[in-house]
């Protein structure tokens, strides 16, 4: 290993980590792919495993044994900056558990429509903003059987540093893509998809309604925190769904519905596949 013990963050090498923010390192190479930080020994194997390529490792010196070992075996000629443990609570701002940070190369996304082209149960992302709520959809998804993500361009980018983390690296694992025109509900009709807006409307559906387990191709779809889709949205959408309630509790945290559609509307999708 290229191992390099440091005690500040003033080297060029070290700047992705210590002074450039996160749309910064999705910029920095551009018109090349950027780049991201991963953060913790899970998050960062399930990237390398999908098949991100690693630029640097910066991690307590306790953390080059056990796990990371092995991780860093595999990467000789990648450097590990090791360091005490408050140089790297400096750059995140709070305490590590399991000090290990990961610089890596963005990879190729899929187009959108190719990529639900070949699904059944998808889930949609309208301005998501909170990274926290979309790391912890991806963990749903991948959990209960979605197959894909799509995210309008008012999203939190599911590779920040926060998502990432939350989702327990599943951002790796579920393919995404952006969406990239606003009449992104024509874009998945035209694929064979139905849409079921999740929503607050009189005429919604109950999640559990049999008409929805019928659907081959269903695009389960999730608006921002607080104000929820847009009503040109729900309009669009086949199905408006809701998930019913009790105790006067009117609605659920995005990232909490989400759990509760996906493990709903995603049991029947299973008789569609293969």
């Amino acid at each position: 290993m290229k191992t390099r013990e440091i005690t500040d963050l003033d080297l060029p090498e070290l700047l992705p980590y210590s002074q450039l923010s996160e749309r910064q390192l999705l910029h920095y190479k551009e018109p090349e792919l950027g780049l991201f930080v991963a953060e913790s020994p899970n998050v960062i194997k399930r990237a390398l495993e999908a098949g991100y390529v690693p630029v640097s490792f910066l991690m307590e010196k306790t953390q080059c044994q056990g796990v990371m070992a092995e991780v860093l075996a595999g990467y000789p000629d990648i450097p590990v900056y090791t360091s005490g443990k408050d140089v790297l609570e400096t750059i995140t701002g709070y305490s590590m558990t399991r000090g290990v940070l990961c610089l890596m190369q963005r990879n190729p996304l899929p187009d959108a429509e190719e990529l639900c082209r070949r699904m059944h149960r998808i889930a949609v992302l309208e301005d998501v903003m909170n990274p926290t709520n979309v790391g912890a959809i991806f963990r749903s998804a991948a959990a209960l059987g979605v197959e894909a993500v799509l995210l309008t361009r008012g999203c939190s980018d599911p590779l920040y540093r926060r998502s990432a983390r939350v989702s327990m690296g599943t951002v790796f694992q579920v393919p995404w893509a952006w969406l990239d025109t606003d009449d992104w509900v024509s874009q998945l009709h035209s694929c064979g998809f139905l849409t079921a807006a999740m929503a607050l409307c009189e005429k919604s559906l109950p999640l559990d309604d049999p008409i929805l387990n019928e659907i081959a191709q269903l695009a389960v779809v999730l608006g921002t925190e607080g104000d929820g889709l847009k009503s040109s949205t729900i309009a669009q959408c086949d199905y408006t769904v809701r998930i019913p309630m009790s105790n006067g509790v009117d609605s659920l945290n995005v990232a909490a519905a989400s759990a509760v559609a996906f493990w709903q509307l995603c049991r029947s999708g299973t008789r569609f596949s293969g």
